[in-house]
């Protein structure tokens, strides 16, 4: 976490309340069957999807994707962004092929018998010109999972650079080992009911703490520049990303219950 000073500000001890709530949700503890990880993988599998939207906006801002090519002066951060959408866009699977962290979902989906339908008519909705809401609609998607894909790909789409850096960060790469850390400790399954599941979190862990989470830190700490407007505004947007984050485990908790 990014310290302007030797003793916390309010705003980040609000944020680091927040995401310890995320962090040991008692949605984790609630996977007590594989009828229950399927549930919960239904509607997770749209966070695993919308954070590449906010990947992409990074990657958009900190590096250049246009023609012609124009280079960006912070070529750190560009290196920084590059090595985040290689391991998730084109990551190694459990079998050694290249694969998206999304696909590699929705296989683990498929081997306990989750159904993809939902997430697949949504996605092809998007890909046929369709808007979010209708995409939403069309799907039957549940109104919980709803809000915070539009959170996500309102920071995305409308958030300062600052404010996805901070959502990007705070939000999920340096919670995500954690998180997934406890969901495997707290449930009641053995890998070998859900092994490519088990590889998905395992290799989140591995890559988000060993160096995504840290490359993500380090370009949010050179933005903010020990500037305490910044400082705050990053609080703010990484609070709301929590707190969205917060909401959608409670719903994905209400559903499992």
């Amino acid at each position: 976490m990014v310290h302007l000073e030797s003793t916390k500000s309010l705003d980040e001890i609000t944020l680091e309340v927040a995401r310890e709530r995320m962090i040991h949700h008692p949605v984790f503890r609630a996977i007590h069957s594989v009828e229950c990880l399927r549930t919960f993988m239904e509607a997770h599998v749209f966070a695993v999807w919308d954070f590449m939207s906010l990947l992409k906006r990074l990657q958009r801002e900190l590096t250049c994707v246009d023609i012609p090519w124009i280079p960006r002066p912070d070529t750190q951060a560009a290196l920084l962004v590059n090595q985040i959408v290689l391991g998730e866009e084109t990551d190694i699977g459990p079998t050694g092929e290249p694969t998206s962290h999304l696909a590699l979902y929705l296989t683990a989906m498929q081997e306990v018998g989750a159904g993809t339908a939902q997430f697949e008519i949504f996605q092809s909705a998007l890909a046929d010109g369709s808007d979010l809401s209708t995409a939403f609609a069309l799907a039957e998607v549940q109104p919980f999972v709803r809000a915070f894909t539009n959170h996500t790909l309102q920071t995305a789409r409308e958030g300062s650079l600052l404010e996805v850096m901070a959502s990007f960060l705070y939000g999920r790469e340096n919670v995500i080992p954690r998180m997934f850390g406890n969901l495997l400790e707290t449930w009641d399954l053995n890998e070998s009911q859900a092994p490519t599941f088990v590889y998905y979190l395992k290799r989140h862990i591995e890559i988000d703490g060993g160096e995504h989470g840290p490359a993500a830190e380090a370009i949010l700490s050179s933005t903010i520049s020990n500037n305490a407007e910044r400082s705050q505004l990053a609080m703010i947007a990484a609070h709301q990303s929590v707190v969205a984050r917060i909401k959608f485990w409670d719903g994905v908790l209400a559903s499992l219950v």
